[in-house]
């Protein structure tokens, strides 16, 4: 198991990389939007992403972001997103002074509570998939940098040159679901990101294409099982107990 601690300014990306070791990728505070083949992940202080070995990946930062990550051998097969417990948030921690230590009794000690932790982590829903067709998927990462925009079915085929028919059948085939529900789906995941940060909701609602604060909490709780309330205050509480 090895240990990799870095720190990060807002904005700044890790460019798309791989490793021969799964990776968890988990920061003690910031937030992190982590990007590959297979779709985006946001990753909140609290949170952390497990990445199976080969699959490239960039990281992209939102506030001052303090990696802390491990790269280990736990052959995982997909990508998941999983709530870090405070043990385990020690844990990975103590890994990180231990290899200086160079503490080889101690270290496999700590191994082997990390994968029991991992084993037994709460999976969450954090994934935006996105296409493999190159001009949607082209059409779809733009609209991740600009979820307000609110463009009917035909409107998003007229600026791919295709028939409304075409573009429905794309989504279906590529992503699982239709346009609507990927469109949805994507805002409200892309949002935990801005309500992490202390965003106001009516802010977040109004920047993701909603008109009125109520109207995105609605849909914020019927796609991923909770309020942006609760949601935010979590998350919040969550850096304040990571920061200390």
């Amino acid at each position: 198991m090895e240990p990799l601690a870095m720190d990060y300014e807002h904005g700044e990306v890790v460019g798309s990389h791989c490793h021969a070791e799964d990776q968890l990728i988990y920061a003690t505070s910031g937030v992190m939007r982590v990007c590959s083949d297979e779709g985006n992940w946001v990753i909140p202080c609290g949170h952390a992403l497990w990445v199976p070995a080969g699959v490239s990946h960039e990281v992209r930062m939102s506030g001052e972001v303090s990696m802390r990550t491990l790269l280990l051998s736990a052959h995982v097969d997909r990508c998941q997103v999983i709530v870090v417990s405070g043990l385990l948030r020690e844990l990975i921690l103590a890994s990180s002074r231990m290899q200086e230590q160079r503490d080889e009794s101690l270290g496999e000690h700590v191994r082997a509570l990390i994968h029991r932790e991992l084993e037994a982590a709460e999976r969450i829903e954090a994934h935006v998939p996105v296409p493999q067709h190159p001009r949607l998927r082209a059409w779809c990462e733009r609209f991740l940098e600009d979820p307000a925009q609110d463009l009917t079915l035909e409107q998003c085929g007229a600026q791919l040159n295709m028939s409304a028919r075409t573009v429905a059948r794309l989504f279906q085939r590529e992503v699982g679901m239709s346009y609507g529900e990927w469109r949805t789906r994507t805002r409200m995941i892309l949002s935990q990101q801005r309500l992490a940060g202390g965003m106001p909701i009516l802010h977040v609602a109004l920047e993701h294409g909603y008109q009125s604060a109520s109207a995105f909490a609605a849909m914020f709780k019927r796609i991923l099982g909770y309020t942006p309330r609760d949601w935010q205050v979590s998350a919040l509480e969550g850096s304040a107990t990571r920061s200390h």
